[in-house]
């Protein structure tokens, strides 16, 4: 399920999903920035244009193309803030399409051995009461149906066994 809230001018989405693999081979998987294509919509043309030869460190700095309208392709730009091994890591824009983006991604060992994972994203659109207005028509529709799809494509990688 994902949620999405309006707080102090900001935006903040939050996901969970059970998976069924144990907790290291979970963050093997989501560390390696190469998977993050895998389980991105196709149609969002997002593609890595950085070369990325390690699992996700402090100060990383990755860099893509992405779709954020249909035929429109933005250059994005993140950095991994913080990582904690098998717990949690942050990644930041720098450069893209939002005012700010700050998204942590945890990981929890549940006592049936598979792994819990959560989502929390904290952003902030540009332009304004503009930007609050394209979050109404299409961003937070476009947000719930990239998350909407991950979840999907992680049943199917790892929970439909």
């Amino acid at each position: 399920m994902v949620q999405i809230k309006k707080h102090s001018g900001i935006y903040t989405l939050e996901t969970a999903q059970e998976i069924n693999i144990p907790l290291h081979e979970a963050w093997a998987f989501f560390s390696s920035p190469n998977n993050l294509e895998k389980i991105t919509p196709s149609e969002m043309g997002f593609k890595i244009t950085s070369q990325i030869d390690k699992k996700a460190y402090a100060g990383q700095i990755i860099t893509y193309k992405v779709g954020i309208f249909p035929g429109i392709k933005s250059n994005w730009v993140t950095e991994i803030t913080q990582v904690e091994h098998e717990s949690f890591f942050i990644d930041e824009q720098r450069f893209g399409p939002y005012k700010m983006w700050h998204h942590e991604h945890w990981f929890y060992e549940q006592p049936n051995g598979n792994t819990l994972m959560k989502d929390k994203i904290s952003y902030k659109l540009p332009f304004g009461f503009l930007g609050n207005i394209a979050q109404i028509l299409f961003i937070k529709q476009q947000l719930k149906t990239i998350f909407e799809y991950r979840f999907q494509t992680l049943e199917s990688y790892f929970n439909e066994k």
